[in-house]
Order: C-alpha cells, then structure tokens, then sequence
C-alpha cells in the first residue's frame, strides 16, 4: 500500500512519493518559547509524532527536524515586562516545551535547532536574495519583495491585490505595505547581530527556510505545522526558499487546533490549559490519547468531559491488555505486523479515528476469548493491539510509560486490599441471594471510579471513568 496525504498546497490527497526511496524528511514548525505550552501547542507535535511512527512501521528512515524560534516580538516584549533577559525566558520556555513532548510520549526530534543559532545562514540567504531582485534593505531592515515572486500566496489561495500583510514596529521603509520583514533592524535595548545592513534580529519567517535548507537541503518531503500557520508564515517560508533556488517542500501538512468555545486555544484569549497542569490532573497516557487519536485535520473542542471519555476508553484498552498479562503468566510481545484493516486506515492520510475503531474491535474479541477462557486466542488478540497501540504510542507496557505503573504500585497495592475486602462482601450477599445488596456495592464501587467484572475466576477491578 502507499501512504496518501492531504497536500494543502494541491488542496487534494496525494499518494505520497519520497524524494529517496525508503527515506522521509520532515520540517515541523516548532515552539515559539515566549511562554509554557498549553495542550494545543502540543497537538501539533503529537500529531507529527504519530506520522513519523508511522513512517518508520512502513520501513522508511525518517530525518524530523523541528525547529526553536527563540527570538521574536513576544519574546521581546516578555522580557521587558518580566524584567528578565529574553534569553533566559526562551530557554525556561524551550525546556518546558521538551519536557511537554517527552511527558506525552513523543519521540526526540533528529534536529531540533534554534533560530539565534543560524543567524549565517539567515544573513547568506538575504544576501542571496538581494543579488537576484527579490529583497532590498530599507532603513536597517531588510525586506522581501512580494510582487518580484509570482508564486506568492499560491498556498494559502490569496489575491495579492487584497492582502493584508501583518507588519510589527519600526518596520519603516517598505516599498510596498504588503513586502514582509526577513531582518528587523535594532532598536535600543534589544538583541541584535551584526550584518552587512547594519545590527538587527531575524524576522520570524527567515529562520525556518534558513534551517530547513541547512539540515534537509535544496528539496525536502515534508514541511508540517499548524493550520494557523499557511499564511503568513509558511507562504513567507515558501516565497523566500523557492526565491533563493531552493524547491523547498513538496509535500505541506497542517494540523486542526484545539478549541474551547469554538475559538483557537491561545494565550490572548486567556483560554489555554498548560501542559503542565494538565498532567497533574490526568495521565499523561490519557491526554496522549485524547489529542492524539482525533484526526489531524479536524478541530478538537476541548471539555473536561471529552477528556472522561477518553479516559474511560483508554481504561478499556489498558483493562485488557493488564488482564491477558496476567493470564498468559508474563508479558506478549507485540506482533510483526499491525492488522490490514488498520494499515489501511493509517495508509489513508493518517487515518486514526478509523485506525482507532480496528483498535477497540480487536480489544473486544480478545475480551470475548478471556470470557470463553481461550487463551490462545487472547494472546493473539494482545499482540495485535500492542503492534496497533506501539504505532500509535499508547502501548502501556512501552518502557516510556513504566514511570505511570511504578508511581502507583504502593497505591495499587494498598486500593487491592480495600477494595478485595469489599467484594467478599458482595460475594457473600450474592451467596445468601441478597441481590439488592450485592447490586447496590457494585454501584458504590462504580461511582468511586472503579469497574468490577465478574468472570469464571471470580470478580475484578479495575479504574473507569471517573
């Protein structure tokens, strides 16, 4: 089979072609660190983790690169507010990004490079651009001439006479309001680096053609992000590199945003919910598969609800794949090969929701064998759902995820005791018939957050919903 992907710039799926057979390279925008992550900064990442996943179970050698922009006008104004140095917000930000990716079970990027760190190849690029009439220096800055590159906007399927190109301060000097800032020239206070034009800093699209050209070359497969991101940035992105020489992406990929009231979670609405307080209320494990298993393209609206289903769903999977262990006296390895129906799901342009629905069919036939006491049968059914589950990466017996088991083996320990001494209860008013007893200690048990089975080896327990 060959995977498809929805091209935003062909605005159709597209059987995807790598530039090298058996190779995939991906740009992925990354943080910008003016401040912590909220879990719609996230998405995008777990999203991109997933294809890359995906990418390696179909064999392919995958480069991801994902880049740091920690230099811009958020950051700037950050510092002044907070009367720290813009450098020291970047890094306390950056490493909280990290830690946000690392703690929701994302695979480390094979590059992850920060802008301030390639300002020569910013400064090589301007330059090369000047010499061949697409940008010019104005007042210390330097600009990109949008008119001198007929592509431009084609991404983003804009008229050019109806644009409204976002500008920052002190960008004086343009030639045309609707040019855009590749090199913003120093103001009083503000970080800057030398150059041929005078000292300035990046403007916020330069970095990532800069970047992407340095690690991935002239050409590369994939570039992802946002969808907030096709215009201004990646258009900007676009009109520089391929104004350079540079064929760029052929491929474009842009996750949904997370909502809450049906607008764009960010901090200027004062709706976003960090990363890191999120963990603390739920598993990390459970907020990977609430974000990660919608598809990429389709919004999530977050609720405090939708994250009880996935947790209750979650709940299920983990249920049965703790009680195959159990019976098979040790762990399953995962299988060599995911099922068909769900390759092809995921083969589909990252098809997870239907990839999602062969995951909970296949957790219920293997359900069905524990009930018939076969073995066997369970066993298989195990580790299809660990091949299915590692793609995703949401297998709980992953070595990433042991920490969850280890922090809560006391406690595990300490809620068996209590809640075996409650189900001998139960069992003795089932034996005397008391079957309103009986029911009544299993709702109690329920609306505590715990689901009790009854099986030929008698009941069990496990965490529900909450």
């Amino acid at each position: 089979m060959t995977i498809r992907l929805y091209d935003t710039s062909a605005r159709q799926i597209r059987d995807f072609i790598p530039l090298t057979p058996g190779c995939v390279s991906i740009y992925l925008c990354g943080a910008t660190v003016q401040a912590a992550p909220h879990i719609g900064h996230i998405r995008s990442g777990l999203n991109f983790d997933i294809l890359r996943r995906w990418f390696a179970y179909r064999g392919y050698d995958v480069t991801f690169v994902r880049n740091v922009t920690d230099i811009d006008d958020k950051i700037i104004t950050k510092s002044a507010e907070q009367g720290r140095p813009w450098w020291a917000i970047g890094y306390a930000n950056e490493r909280a990004f990290n830690s946000g990716y690392d703690v929701l079970g994302c695979l480390p990027a094979t590059y992850e490079p920060r802008a301030t760190g390639h300002v020569t190849e910013m400064v090589e690029m301007m330059r090369g651009l000047i010499e061949r009439g697409h940008a010019y220096e104005a007042d210390g800055n330097v600009y990109f001439d949008v008119r001198s590159f007929p592509g431009y906007l084609e991404l983003s399927n804009q008229d050019l006479d109806d644009l409204r190109q976002p500008s920052g301060e002190g960008e004086t000097g343009k030639r045309d309001p609707r040019d855009f800032a590749m090199w913003k020239a120093a103001k009083p206070g503000e970080p800057s680096w030398e150059t041929p034009w005078g000292r300035g800093r990046p403007g916020w699209h330069l970095e990532c053609s800069a970047m992407a050209h340095k690690y991935l070359g002239t050409a590369f497969d994939i570039h992802g992000g946002g969808l907030d991101l096709v215009f201004p940035h990646h258009e900007n992105e676009i009109a520089q590199a391929k104004a350079y020489g540079d064929e760029f992406a052929r491929y474009w990929l842009h996750n949904a945003w997370v909502t809450m009231s049906g607008e764009k979670m960010s901090k200027s609405l004062g709706n976003s919910v960090l990363v890191s307080e999120m963990t603390k209320r739920w598993r990390p494990i459970v907020l990977r598969y609430y974000l990660g298993t919608p598809h990429y393209r389709s919004m999530i609206e977050y609720s405090e609800e939708a994250l009880r289903e996935a947790e209750s769903a979650f709940a299920r999977v983990e249920g049965f794949v703790q009680r195959v262990v159990e019976k098979a006296g040790g762990v399953v390895e995962p299988a060599a090969e995911v099922p068909p129906a769900f390759a092809e799901a995921m083969d589909d342009d990252l098809g997870v929701p239907q990839a999602l629905a062969v995951l909970h069919t296949t957790v219920r036939q293997g359900n069905s064998a524990l009930a018939a006491d076969d073995k066997e049968g369970a066993v298989e059914r195990l580790a299809e759902v660990r091949a299915m589950l590692g793609v995703l990466g949401l297998d709980p017996l992953d070595p990433h995820w042991a920490g969850e088991a280890d922090r809560g083996e006391d406690l595990h320990g300490v809620v068996d005791t209590l809640v075996r001494l409650v189900l001998q209860q139960r069992e003795s008013a089932r034996a005397r018939k008391d079957w309103a007893t009986a029911d009544a200690i299993r709702d109690q048990l329920g609306q505590s957050g715990l689901a009790i089975e009854d099986g030929p080896d008698g009941p069990r327990w496990s965490l529900g919903a909450r």
